[in-house]
């Protein structure tokens, strides 16, 4: 007996490129929309710290779904404190934010798995020191760091995006595409000065 099924043909479309990338092609233009007036690296620093809150907060609240509205917060705050220049340092301010969700996220339990809130944490204790460092030292150097704390954050997403822990797949391959883009825009923007 043949099997019916495999004679019968498909009615599925094929996903167009957009429907099946949209991640990928929205982080590249939220990049190019940042990256239009990009004067120096170190401008960058609170989109490092950003990315790093965004992971320790879905873990600290168990939900990955909960991390696309926490990076649509991180933008308000990234954009409120834009016109306010020295009035108001973003990274700080987000980096607070990722404490109070790191306090909440052991006071409810979730200390576990040890892929979410421990390993979120020792993540943004790294790329927040590196996020809160460079705008104290040369605006040269801490480019460069913003720029490879960046591309460290890239792979973190990768990471993320092939096991499909703590965030949901489409912020991860969002902020990869995000992340990889304004590294290189930093790099050629501090190259060119």
């Amino acid at each position: 007996m043949t099997d019916i099924q495999s004679t019968l043909p498909t009615t599925s479309k094929p996903q167009s490129l957009v429907r099946r990338r949209w991640p990928t092609l929205a982080g590249l233009g939220f990049a190019a929309l940042i990256a239009f007036d990009l004067t120096s690296g170190v401008e960058l620093a609170p989109v490092l710290a950003a990315s790093a809150a965004v992971y320790l907060g879905a873990a600290a609240l168990q939900r990955p779904a909960a991390a696309w509205p926490l990076f649509f917060a991180t933008v308000a705050v990234i954009t409120i404190a834009r016109p306010l220049e020295d009035d108001f340092e973003p990274t700080w301010v987000i980096l607070a934010g990722a404490v109070a969700l790191l306090i909440y996220g052991l006071r409810r339990g979730a200390g576990r798995p040890g892929y979410g809130l421990p390993l979120q944490t020792v993540a943004l204790v790294g790329f927040g020191a590196a996020a809160g460092a460079a705008p104290m030292i040369t605006p040269e150097l801490g480019a460069y760091l913003v720029a490879a704390g960046l591309l460290g954050h890239a792979a973190w997403d990768v990471h993320h995006h092939r096991t499909n822990r703590v965030v949901v797949r489409s912020l991860a391959e969002f902020c990869m595409a995000l992340d990889t883009a304004l590294a290189v825009t930093i790099v050629i923007v501090t190259a060119l000065k």
